[in-house]
């Protein structure tokens, strides 16, 4: 057999392979809904010396911690941020619409749902006063 045909034979597996990686997973729309209900505790947490930055800048749609202000708000410019907002516009999947979908009742559209900018959202500060995040 040829170099080039070996190399061909497998070129299906990538796909899956990358579908299953569990290193660079990230949450879940769903799960990121449910912590939007809430916002508070995720953007002031604890200092925590195990996770990026102290545990102080999260960014909430993403789910993920950076090491500064500036990366932060780097990442609040960037497309994977922009998309994620775009992907969180879109009602969350539910266990009456996979009811729907399998035939128990008619169709319904999903609805959008409002998503506000973390920069956007009143942050409590350390000493109380509700101020806006810089964008």
């Amino acid at each position: 057999m040829g170099r080039y045909r070996l190399k061909k034979m497998h070129k299906g597996d990538k796909p899956l392979k990358e579908k299953y990686r569990t290193k660079r997973r990230t949450r879940d729309l769903d799960l990121i809904h449910s912590d939007m209900k809430s916002p508070a505790s995720l953007l002031n947490q604890e200092v925590d010396l195990d996770k990026p930055g102290a545990a102080q800048h999260y960014c909430l749609t993403c789910a993920k911690y950076y090491i500064d202000q500036k990366a932060l708000s780097d990442h609040f410019k960037s497309k994977p941020h922009k998309r994620r907002l775009k992907a969180l516009e879109v009602e969350p999947y539910t266990h009456e619409e996979a009811d729907r979908a399998a035939g128990m009742g008619s169709y319904i559209a999903p609805k959008k749902v409002l998503v506000l900018a973390q920069q956007k959202l009143g942050v409590e500060d350390k000493e109380g006063d509700t101020t806006m995040k810089p964008a």
